[in-house]
């Protein structure tokens, strides 16, 4: 997707920067392109007008086919030219043109040429032009001269060589592949870049053959690589090799040494990578943790800020693991609490924290209560998080902590902040009994002055079931009943339930409470005044529900466990008779996915791996009751959002996989449906091992294998990760399906008790941003627009470059941000030349977002795109514009 265009700021009217290309038009730079055709070249003009076209084209502004044709033609005549500024900006102009096959036969020549001139900055850029404009045919013509670049005696060239490697790659491996001698030469030499740029080329040729790798990383080690790039490089190769060589068993880890060696090394990049390295190896020791841990807490009183930052951020991820080993970094991590940058000290608090002993909390929750009025909401909710773990270790610590929660929530702040702490103190009122009661005052209090509805119901839901079995739960009616006077229908319903909770299950109380809920008969909404006489003529015995006591109460209060959409099938498929309806025979579970849906075309998940038909829960629930059912999942909260399946193999393999990915707020799962397609082969331990290096927010907590993969049986196996809560990250992994097999006797079904390890390459997999977009219809747009604050609405323009249509632009912006198509408006009449598409959808964090989209046809088949977006968070709807920005 295109860049957003340049506008003038309404908000800076008074600031008027100058802009060298403020107003420009695409129109009149291709006037000015004709100086590309006079007889004597004026290298600055010609210079600045092709800054013009480069600065539209990456503004969202193309092309058409004739002017991109003109425009092409006119700057091969810059070849005459010797300047050396100008034969830069030409060569860059003719790689951002993309000519078509036909223009690129009338520049080879000239590039090849340049190619082989005595002028080393001629040669580099025109190898970089080639490697991107030519196609198979060409590249066999010129590959000589590429493999004579990468070893060339200029660092430039054999730079621009190898990174020209790198692009064709993905575009002819077979040739590319044939430079692994030229390739290996490089990765000797003494220019930085140049060995960098060959150690990535030569593992990207090897990277499918792990043995191979292993070399590579073997050879490599013994102190041939002097680049600090290339070292750090070479160290995320290693220790890819020391996770899938499987050394946290017994026995030494390989190239372990080599990681604490680079700790040593002069370059701060390379002890920063080394040390996360070590940190992050599966099973380390303490032992192994301790060099890595001494080198991070010197970086702590560095003098640069991103050293600081590295390292306690670093040591941050060690201590949710390993808080001893962190323990003698306190004293230097206190001193960052006063850090003019608030992230390195969020960080180093959050660590402290999770390192402390018993005796610092006090001493620490002085700091943290000067420390939390200078920063903003999201750093304050790592920190509140932070202070709830600290106090389910700490339980008899819970006084000085409960109390600094409840001053927090008084103070200022957004809903997320606000339900953090609460959630919080939920947590300590449940798991620490001594807590109970002066959690429940502070949320009391809380509740009195509370501008969020949501807030407000969950804390009365939790009166209501822990109030009556308190000391005295008397004290607690007034709060109740004071929110029936003072509240808005959803709360005020809320507390009429909480009220006859106390009513059910406190026999002294309930005439009281009788009194109080004859009073909401008269309340102006008729959800309260349902509630109120149901529970009146239920607890006062006119309405009979159940034999027992017990049984009254499940009915009033219990959980309602029938999924809806099982209940709308049974109520359909009830036919009027003698025999009334009878709930309890609506299914409770949720049905399975048929084996014969899950083999359509050999490759349908199974089960919750993706949506079945009939009388069954939402997509979503079915994922949520199976992942809540895995102890080590359970605690990560509720599930925010889970994608279609996403196809890992090609039809018609051995082996098919699909993934989902469970996004939750600190983590995400990812759901490997997988599918063996031959008879005589019984797969075991099945796992999918997953490369994070291009998603570095993403850190892997857990793995459950899949113990059996019998014949057309399918099965699932899990990973999971962890990220920053609440934060959209997103990254690129690579997978590789890891199983034993064994043989089957095809005719007595017996399997062989020997297997052999083997492996399956899968695609790759992305995680982006529209995997945090729930689809959230609204019934009327306006209303909920109007309704929005407009000072969170931001508005920009795009250009969407040439589409056959426009319904093709709509459908494409749609898919990129993932959000609910409203009021039919992703319909677009044929023949169309404008269009206005409305979407709606929740973001990450239960942030409610509207988006306006106003498309047109501005030349021959070129769309642009008007955006604006409302939400309930400004950040997120400059989130939006990221994401279309980008994609």
């Amino acid at each position: 997707m295109a860049q957003p265009m340049l506008k003038k700021d309404d908000d800076r009217d008074d600031e008027v920067d100058y802009h060298p290309f403020f107003g420009i038009e695409k129109g009149a730079v291709l006037q000015e392109a004709r100086v590309f055709n006079d007889p004597q070249i004026d290298p600055r003009r010609c210079s600045q007008v092709i800054t013009k076209v480069l600065y539209i084209l990456n503004q969202g502004d193309t092309l058409t086919q004739i002017e991109g044709t003109e425009v092409f033609f006119s700057v091969t005549k810059l070849f005459q030219s010797k300047d050396p500024g100008l034969r830069r900006m030409m060569y860059l102009m003719i790689k951002e043109l993309s000519p078509s096959a036909g223009e690129v036969i009338m520049v080879t020549s000239s590039l090849m040429k340049d190619m082989n001139s005595k002028t080393d900055m001629y040669r580099a850029n025109a190898i970089r032009v080639l490697s991107r404009i030519i196609d198979g045919t060409i590249l066999a013509q010129i590959e000589r001269y590429l493999k004579q670049a990468i070893v060339d005696k200029n660092p430039v060239v054999a730079s621009a060589a190898l990174v020209s490697g790198i692009h064709l790659l993905q575009t002819s491996p077979e040739v590319v592949k044939r430079w692994s001698n030229e390739v290996q030469e490089a990765v000797q030499s003494r220019a930085s870049l140049v060995q960098f740029h060959a150690l990535a080329l030569l593992y990207q040729i090897r990277q499918h053959d792990r043995l191979a790798v292993t070399k590579l990383v073997t050879s490599l080690t013994k102190g041939s690589v002097r680049s600090p790039l290339a070292q750090c490089l070479l160290i995320r190769y290693a220790s890819q090799v020391i996770r899938e060589s499987g050394a946290n068993q017994a026995g030494e880890r390989p190239h372990f040494d080599y990681l604490e060696s680079c700790l040593r090394h002069k370059a701060e990049m390379v002890i920063l990578e080394a040390a996360r390295a070590i940190t992050e190896l599966s099973g380390v020791t303490s032992r192994e943790l301790t060099p890595a841990i001494t080198v991070l807490q010197l970086f702590l009183s560095s003098s640069k800020p991103v050293l600081r930052f590295a390292a306690v951020r670093t040591l941050n991820k060690v201590a949710m693991t390993h808080p001893l080993a962190v323990t003698n970094c306190n004293i230097d991590m206190e001193s960052l609490i006063s850090d003019s940058n608030r992230s390195i000290a969020t960080l180093a608090i959050t660590t402290l924290l999770k390192t402390g002993n018993e005796s610092s909390v006090d001493r620490l929750m002085k700091q943290i209560t000067n420390f939390m009025a200078d920063i903003a909401d999201e750093f304050k909710i790592v920190v509140v998080d932070a202070i709830r773990s600290l106090c389910l270790k700490f339980p008899l610590k819970y006084r000085s902590l409960m109390n600094f929660l409840s001053n927090i929530l008084r103070e200022e702040g957004g809903f997320e902040y606000k339900k953090a702490i609460v959630d919080s103190i939920v947590t300590l009122i449940r798991d620490i009994p001594d807590a109970k009661e002066i959690g429940l005052f502070h949320l009391c209090e809380f509740i009195e002055d509370c501008e969020f509805t949501y807030l407000s119901t969950q804390i009365l839901h939790l009166m209501g079931n822990e109030g009556p079995r308190t000391s005295d739960p008397s004290k607690y009616i007034r709060y109740v009943y004071n929110r029936v006077i003072l509240e808005n229908a959803t709360v005020r319903a809320a507390a009429v339930s909480t009220l006859a909770k106390f009513g059910a299950l406190v026999d002294s109380l309930k005439p009281r409470i009788f009194v109080l809920l004859r009073r909401c008969l008269f309340d102006s909404d008729d959800e309260v005044r349902d509630r109120a006489t149901l529970y009146l003529k239920v607890l006062g015995g006119e309405a009979v529900v159940g034999e027992t006591e017990k049984e009254t109460n499940e009915f009033l209060f219990g959980s309602f466990d029938i999924p809806l959409v099982n209940l709308e099938a049974s109520l359909k498929n009830y036919e009027p008779s003698e025999t009334p309806f009878d709930i309890s025979s609506v299914p409770r579970e949720v049905r399975s996915q048929p084996l014969a849906e899950k083999k359509a075309a050999g490759k349908k998940p199974t089960g919750p791996a993706g949506p079945t038909s009939g009388p069954v829960v939402s997509a979503i629930d079915a994922y949520e009751k199976s992942l809540s059912s895995i102890p080590e999942f359970a605690a990560f909260g509720k599930l925010f959002k889970s994608s279609a399946p996403v196809e890992l193999t090609e039809a018609e393999t051995e082996y098919a996989v699909s993934v989902v990915k469970h996004i939750y707020d600190g983590h995400v799962i990812l759901q490997f449906n997988c599918s063996n397609t031959i008879p005589e082969q019984l797969l075991e331990n099945v796992t999918v091992l997953i490369d994070a290096s291009e998603a570095e927010d993403f850190a892997e907590v857990y793995t459950k294998p899949l113990r059996s993969l019998p014949y057309d049986s399918p099965g699932q196996t899990f990973v999971a990760f962890e990220k920053p809560d609440g934060v959209p990250a997103v990254g690129k992994f690579s997978n590789i399906l890891k199983f034993i097999v064994k043989e089957v006797d095809p005719a007595s079904g017996e399997v062989e008790e020997d297997g052999v390890e083997d492996e399956y390459q899968l695609e790759e997999l992305e995680v982006t941003y529209a995997d945090y977009m729930l689809k959230v219809p609204v019934s009327n747009f306006r209303n909920a627009w109007e309704g929005m604050d407009p000072e969170s609405e931001h508005v920009d323009e795009y250009g969407l470059g040439a589409r056959e249509s426009l319904a093709e632009a709509v459908n494409a912006v749609i898919s990129i941000l993932g959000m609910h198509p409203c009021e039919g408006t992703e319909v677009v009449a044929n023949n169309s030349r404008s269009h206005t598409c409305l979407l709606s959808g929740v973001f990450i964090g239960n942030v409610k977002v509207l988006v306006r989209l106003s498309f047109g046809i501005s030349g021959p088949k070129e769309v642009a795109m008007k955006l604006a977006v409302r939400s309930d968070d400004p950040d997120v709807s400059d989130r939006i514009h990221e994401i279309v920005a980008s994609g």
